[in-house]
């Protein structure tokens, strides 16, 4: 990712030229910053909840391998 840096002479002739202060593009600044924060947690929450599916997933197909096991045998008896 490419990063866009300017130095104070060219930010405050491109304020002007738009009609912004410095102080409103600080406020914008915060707000973008705090919102890819909120991002970045909302995806490691999500990270987290994938990973417990998945081994709550392994968890059930190993217990329903089991009972499936379970059952031929005793199909096996049953047929004997």
């Amino acid at each position: 990712m490419e990063t866009f840096t300017m130095n104070v002479a060219e930010l405050a002739r491109l304020l002007s030229g738009k009609g912004l202060c410095r102080e409103q593009i600080e406020v914008c600044r915060g707000v973008c910053f705090q919102a890819n924060g909120q991002a970045l947690d909302q995806a490691k929450h999500l990270n987290i909840q994938l990973k417990e599916g998945k081994k709550r997933a392994k968890a059930l197909e190993k217990d329903f391998l089991e009972k499936e096991k379970a059952l031929a045998d005793a199909a096996t008896i049953l047929l004997l």
